[in-house]
Parts: structure tokens; sequence; C-alpha cells
């Protein structure tokens, strides 16, 4: 039974081996700490934090995030060590926007677990108001037995005010480390999907028959409702209701027949239907998997919550593992530093048969371990072989035959996918990366020298020129799921490096002007683009969104700017990070193909450039988090197959889609 802590309440704890569930509703830093007994931090290395995640019997996780999962191992603490207190803090200022204090969110919710996932204790921090630190509970240990205690003491100065109090000397320092490490963790992370509906659980359960507005019913209990606009994005926002007005029924006005009592706003619009159910399974068997059965108001919907939601479930199941496995290793050392500590056991048959026994019982919990996994995997292998091939145009790989259908669309999907998404332990298992639209932040492409996960050698060359055709690849993927003249594409190449990976936007006539060379160029289109979001930002800061001046574009617009920094002084710099900052909220987006190492060469001026933007790579490399536990995915690039005309009988629709739309 879970014991629900309030401030200052302690419980003990039976279990060593425990999980610390953190849930914050906005991405928290979460840090531990360890202390003596007097609860003093004898120093950094005594702090786990995102900069240096692991300590012993402690792991937290390598980023900010909405969700954390924290390690605990009490029987590898050292003696020194009586209580570890578990920090939570919000981002410092400088990276994506959000809350300042804590009591502008949702009151943050801890849990402590044991590994089979059961609560042990839970508390829910509230009272929270200027704070922007605090210590959520603590782990102590007293008379030999650890407990577990409800603290929620907050800071309003954040980390620094918060480490200092704890006795800290380089309190301030370490604050500022780890506010660097969350900074770098931004341009690593994949983005995370928006928070699901109330009813927006993956559970495989049957629904039930939707009724319509003539059935006179109402949609079961936790069925479906409306969507958000800021969840379903365009064109996906479930029926809207409507209270009188134009349009609502007149009793008086019928003639004959029962007067109908029915919602006039549910005539709009019948429920959406079920999500497609499996065929009833053979006892003892699994369901078979079937794509679309995630819950959402379309089967694009459907898809995309389906698609998030193996991909969580890779990540938790894989985290299980590890976590199983670093059990089994640290219990194996344990077991076998306690044999050699005996001199009666170090030699001699005694000591052979205890260390084969803790080798015997590693082996034995590993196995179980990879049992569970494989497990898991047969069932997401399966479940992404029928998700694979129903996935819409913007979902798909380029392989998919959904492009050989391929015509102009009329709304704008809810996501783009971006590439692929696998974890080692799970090779076979290839995961749709999918980023909301319209994009939130722009994309770095590094075309610099990049360590392939696969081992194979690209030199620079090579290296280049995959990046750029990626660029392309992603560009018009952008320009396909867009209605036509909803997007618009412009290209800096000052040194006409890119000409050959740009055949594909230049040839077919998608984009808005030829590429821009030298730096003339650089500085017209980087002024223009400016200029532009100047605009957008008076009109809207002015409460006259419709005041534009006569023939503006008011489509989104894509600036790909490829051999960054060649033809960029210090203005063209600044323009771009203006653009990289302000451009995503009214419709400006940035693509850069550049080396970063090469960009290092201006210095600090452009780390906020690189941290706002989603860094991606040409061949695959595992430098992506998922916003859950922090695993390193490997992302492979959405690369067209060799030899396939899928981009060029795609663009050259859109082109004439365009050109229709133009004319």
């Amino acid at each position: 039974m879970t014991a629900e802590l309030v401030r200052g309440q302690n419980h003990p704890l039976s279990q060593s081996r425990l999980e610390i569930r953190v849930s914050a509703g906005t991405p928290v830093v979460a840090a531990a700490a360890l202390g003596d007994e007097n609860g003093r931090i004898h120093g950094v290395e005594w702090v786990a934090h995102p900069g240096a995640p692991t300590q012993p019997g402690l792991e937290v996780s390598r980023q900010a995030a909405a969700d954390h999962r924290l390690a605990v191992d009490l029987d590898a603490m050292t003696d020194a060590v009586h209580r570890v207190s578990v920090l939570l803090a919000l981002p410092a200022p400088g990276g994506d926007p959000g809350p300042a204090r804590f009591g502008a969110v949702a009151a943050p919710f801890v849990a402590v677990t044991g590994l089979d996932g059961g609560e042990i204790a839970s508390y829910t921090i509230t009272g929270l108001e200027a704070e922007s630190a605090v210590v959520a509970l603590e782990l102590y240990r007293r008379q030999g037995a650890w407990k577990v205690r409800a603290v929620g003491q907050g800071y309003a100065g954040g980390l620094a005010d918060l480490l200092t109090d704890q006795g800290l000397p380089e309190a301030v320092p370490l604050a500022g480390t780890i506010n660097e490490a969350v900074a770098r963790g931004l341009a690593r992370s994949v983005q995370a999907p928006p928070p699901r509906p109330a009813d927006g659980d993956r559970s495989r359960q049957p629904a039930a028959p939707a009724l319509g507005p003539d059935q006179g019913g109402t949609a079961p209990q936790g069925a479906p409702g409306p969507v958000p606009p800021s969840y379903g994005g365009p064109g996906q926002t479930g029926p809207q209701p409507a209270y009188g007005g134009a349009g609502a029924a007149d009793p008086s006005a019928t003639t004959g027949g029962p007067i109908d009592y029915s919602h006039p706003g549910r005539r709009n619009s019948a429920p959406p239907p079920p999500p497609p159910t499996a065929p009833p399974a053979q006892p003892g068997r699994p369901a078979q998997p079937v794509a679309g059965d995630a819950t959402g108001w379309s089967m694009e919907e459907r898809l995309y919550n389906q698609v998030w939601g193996m991909f969580e479930d890779l990540a938790r199941t894989t985290a299980a593992y590890r976590s199983a496995v670093d059990f089994a290793e640290s219990r194996m050392d344990k077991e076998l530093e306690q044999t050699l500590s005996d001199p009666r056991s170090r030699i001699g048959g005694q000591g052979d048969a205890a260390r084969e026994a803790a080798r015997a019982r590693y082996t034995h919990l590993v196995d179980q371990a990879r049992e569970v996994l494989d497990r898991d995997l047969v069932q997401l292998a399966a479940e992404a072989d029928v998700v694979e091939p129903a996935l819409p145009p913007a979902f798909a790989r380029w392989d998919n035959p959904a492009w050989h259908a391929y015509r102009v669309p009329m709304e704008i999907p809810m996501a783009l996918r971006l590439g692929d998404l696998r974890l080692p332990e799970a090779d076979r298992i290839r995961i749709p990366m999918l980023l909301r639209l319209p994009l939130e932040r722009g994309l770095w492409i590094d075309s610099g020298r990049v360590d392939s996960v696969d081992g194979s050698f690209t030199d620079s060359h090579d290296i280049r020129r995959l990046a750029m055709e990626t660029a392309v690849a992603h560009a018009a993927r952008l320009l396909a799921v867009y209605p036509a003249g909803e997007f618009t594409v412009h290209v800096i190449d000052p040194a006409g490096s890119g000409a050959q990976p740009l055949a594909p936007l230049t040839q077919t006539g998608v984009l808005a002007a030829p590429p821009a060379r030298g730096a003339a160029g650089v500085t017209d289109v980087l002024g223009r683009l400016t200029q532009r979001v100047d605009l957008v930002q008076m009109a809207l800061r002015g409460g006259a969104p419709d005041a534009l001046p006569p023939g503006f574009d008011t489509s989104q617009q894509l600036l790909i700017v490829n051999d960054f920094p060649h033809g960029f002084d210090d203005r063209a710099v600044n323009q771009l990070r203006y653009l990289a900052d302000e451009g995503p909220a009214v419709g400006v987006h940035l693509m850069m193909v550049a080396d970063r190492e090469e960009s290092a060469g201006y210095g600090p001026l452009l780390d906020p450039l690189w941290r706002s933007l989603l860094r991606l790579t040409p061949v695959p490399d595992d430098h992506l988090a998922d916003p859950w536990v922090g695993h390193a995915w490997t992302y492979e690039p959405p690369l067209v197959p060799p030899g396939s005309q899928v981009l060029h009988q795609v663009l050259t629709q859109v082109a004439a889609a365009r050109r229709s739309w133009d004319g």
C-alpha cells in the first residue's frame, strides 16, 4: 500500500534498490545530492546531475524532462553517506522559453518505487510560488535503516541557493555547470510529444461503438473528447459545441412529427469512429497489433500517438533491462569483493566456489532480464511491421508505397518524419522520429566529421555532400506535406558548392528564387526575412494581424543555409541568431548545413544559435536522447533510396500545384 506523504512526514524503506519517479508537467532538471550524517555535501563529486549523471549507487537523467526516473541502490552507498536528497529545478533562462517559477506550473509529483514498479511512498509538492528549485524529498539512514522523508523546501534563488544551503562550497560554479549541461542537452534531445488527453493511454481495449446524434446516445465514459487546438494541430480539432446563435434548433419552427430535443451543436459532426481492434488472440498469446489502435480523432492522430507510444515503450523496456544488468553487475562485484576481503576464502576450493556462485547468479539475473526484454521486443517489432506500411506520406519513409499515390494535400499534417531512431538492444526495430508541425525549432545538419556508428569511413567531401542531400530531403518533405502555396523555401549557397545536391529543388522550380550566392546574396535574403519577422511581430503586437502590406506572402518560410560561415560577417551572424530565436513564432524557420568545428571560430557568439537548433547528422549517429530516460538513440537520416525518382516526381507535383495556386 502506497504511503501518501505530506511535508515533513517520513516512511520506512524495506528495499535497497529503488526508483524515484518525478512527474512535473513541464521540463525540470533532476539531480541528487549525497550528504553525511549532518546533511553536509563534501564536494561536487557528491552530487549527481545532468553533467555527471552517475555516482556510486545513484543515477539521474542526463537532461531536463517533464518525467524522470532516478535509480538508487542504497547498498552501494559508502558508509559516509547518510542522506540522499532529490533536487528539482526549472531550467535556467537562455534555452527554450519556459516557466521561471514553480508557482506557475502544476505541483510536481514524486514517488519512490521498487524495481517491480510498486509505489512505496509518494509526495505531491504543494505550496510553491516564486521558487525555481526545490529539495523534493530525502532518503536518510537512521540506526542502520533507511527511510524517506517529504521535504518540499523551495529556493527562489535557484540551484545556486539550494546547493549553498546544503553546505556545498562550490555551489555557484556547480549550478553553472548543471545549467550548461542542460543547455547542451537541448540541442540533442528529441522533442517530446504534447500531453495526451485524459484518455490518452495506449491500452489495447476494444472501443465501444460511437453513437451518432440521431441515436440519442452520448460518448461512453472515457471515450476521446474534443482535442484542443494546441494538441491536434491544424485541421485536427474535434467537434466544437455550439450554444445558441445562428443555426440553433427552434422547436417552434417544427412542422409535424415529434420535437427534436437533441443538442444542436452535436449535429455538426459525428463522434469519431472507434479505433480498429485486433481479432481475438489465442489463449496464452498476446493480441496481434493493429495500426491506428491509439486514441485520436483521425487515423493520422491515432498513428501519431501510436508511434510515440512505441518510442516510449522501447525506451522504458530498454531502461528496465539496463537497470537490471547494472544491478546484476553491482551485486556480483559486491559478492566478489566480500569473498576477496576474507583471507580464508581468497584461495582454495571455497573461494573458487564462491566466485563461481556469484557469476552464476549474475548470469541468471541477466538472462531473466533479457528474456523479458526479448518478449517486449517481439511485440514491438510486430507492431512496427503493421504500423510502417499504414503511415501517411508525412510520416512515411521515402521507400513507402504511400508516395506512389501522392497528391498535394489540402491540410497541414500533424507532424513530419525526420528519420528513424533505434537502440543497440533492439537493432531491428526502427521508430519513426516525428516532429510536430509547425516547426518550433530549427535544424542543424552537421556537415563536419562524424564517427558513424556503423564504422564506415566517410571523408569530409562526402560528408558535406550527404549533409546537403539530407537537408534537401527534409525540405522536399516539408514542401510535399503543406498545401500548395503555404510553404516557401529559400536557399543561401554563397560559394555554389551545393549545386548538385540542390538539383531536385532547382530543376523542379519549387524554390522561391534561385539560391543566393556571394556576400551580396546573403545580405539580401537575410534582410528580407528579418524584415518579414519584424512586420509580422509588429502586426501581432498591435492586434492587427490583417494589417500587413498588400501581396504579403503569409506562407511558412524555410531558409536553408549551406557552407556556413562562408560569406557571413558579424551582422549576418546576428541576423541568423535573430531568425533562429524569433522566426519560428511567426512562421520563419532555419535549416543550417554546417560544420560546428569550423563555425567555432565565432566563439561564444554562436553558442545560443547552436543550442536553439536540433542537431541531425547525414550518417547514422548516436547523439539524440529521449525525453524520458535520456538513452543515446541512434539517428538514421531519411535519405532517398539510390536511383529512386520519388523525390523528382513529388516535387514536380508540388511545383505544378504552386503554379496553379499562383495563377
